[in-house]
């Protein structure tokens, strides 16, 4: 993997994963342990629990583009090393929220991700990324499920 070149990007949220019915299977126990890593470092790497999700629905039967995947997380992870969250102190104290969600982004079951991130301040204090639990029919319907999920997490 040294020899590798960089990655600007965790996963380029066009690229579509599915099964891969096709592939050629890979070492399920290394790829468990791979993606298991990946989830310990979504708790201080907020920029990639959008990519190690996708990653982590295919641990049941992981292909080589599985594998492959996973890799270019590492790639953008050795190269940005030296990145991290810095926590500011401040004067104003402004809750902001982001949500962002890609309709019928798993072409497996049709379901859309949700992703939402809070602000206070500069700081970032809470994120998620995961699938939804229901097909939405609409980009309309998605992007409610998304508020919804975002504002459930604010009141909480």
């Amino acid at each position: 993997m040294e020899e590798n070149s960089s990655v600007k990007i965790p996963m380029n949220t066009s690229v579509r994963m599915d099964m891969d019915a096709d592939g050629k299977a890979v070492d399920e126990t290394r790829y468990k342990a791979l993606i298991g890593s990946l989830l310990y470092l979504t708790t201080s790497r907020p920029d990639i629990p959008f990519a190690v999700v996708v990653c982590a629905r295919f641990q049941s039967a992981p292909k080589e583009s599985h594998m492959t995947a996973a890799k270019i997380i590492l790639r953008y992870l050795k190269d940005t090393m030296n990145q991290d969250i810095e926590f500011k102190k401040e004067n104003n104290c402004k809750l902001v929220g982001y949500t962002y969600n890609d309709w019928v982004g798993s072409v497996d079951d049709r379901k859309s991700t949700s992703f939402y991130i809070f602000c206070l301040r500069t700081n970032i204090i809470s994120w998620s990324s995961k699938k939804q639990k229901s097909i939405a029919l609409s980009s309309a319907r998605v992007e409610y499920i998304a508020g919804t999920d975002a504002a459930c997490e604010v009141i909480w």
